[in-house]
């Protein structure tokens, strides 16, 4: 958890457990515009984002009692949004297989620009930021939980329930998958970035 050692952070979620109001809202101010961040960047929009954010923290307050007491509330945080995430998915993949026979009814296809694509800033920051949304979601999640979240690998491996060796091999091909992307558009200066993610 950032900025909190382990024992204040297992302080933190005993006081969860007991219905501590402003354990909470630690929690919230710690978690909210990561976890945010993080949703918006895998599902590329804003109102889905918001929607699997708020459900994310409802679950946090519908389960705290029967939190374990070791819990690190960063993993366990991620683990839910990204559940959350790919049952939305899931259900767009139902609706989205039988909207061909309702064409016309409502709008569908591609979404417009959110707000957060529009607003990325330069162009090395839209670059980099299409050539990660091009990426499959299981790389991209990989990436924003290690490189962006910061969570060590066996972490963000837990969050995705996959196992470490699983989760090291996800990280190289995104790496891969990301730098040969760029690569391919030629970005100038972002041999800085590509150190970052590798």
């Amino acid at each position: 958890m950032t900025g909190m050692d382990r024992e204040s952070e297992l302080a933190l979620v005993a006081r969860l457990r007991e219905g501590d109001a402003t354990a909470f809202d630690e929690v919230y101010a710690c978690f909210n515009t990561r976890l945010f961040n993080f949703l918006a960047r895998l599902s590329r929009r804003r109102q889905v984002a918001e929607d699997l954010l708020e459900e994310t923290w409802l679950r946090l307050v519908a389960r705290a009692s029967r939190l374990q007491p070791d819990t690190r509330l960063g993993p366990w945080l991620f683990t839910v949004a990204r559940n959350l995430h790919a049952s939305y998915r899931r259900s767009r993949l139902l609706e989205d297989s039988h909207a061909a026979d309702l064409i016309g009814l409502w709008p569908s296809g591609s979404p417009q620009p959110t707000p957060f694509e529009a607003t990325a800033a330069g162009e090395t920051g839209r670059r980099v930021e299409a050539a990660l949304g091009a990426l499959p979601v299981a790389y991209r999640e990989a990436l924003l939980l290690v490189v962006v979240e910061g969570l060590r690998p066996a972490e963000a491996a837990g969050v995705c329930g996959i196992t470490p060796e699983a989760m090291r091999q996800r990280l190289s091909r995104a790496r891969a998958l990301l730098s040969r992307t760029l690569d391919e558009n030629s970005v100038p200066g972002l041999a800085a970035l590509k150190e970052v993610t590798t």
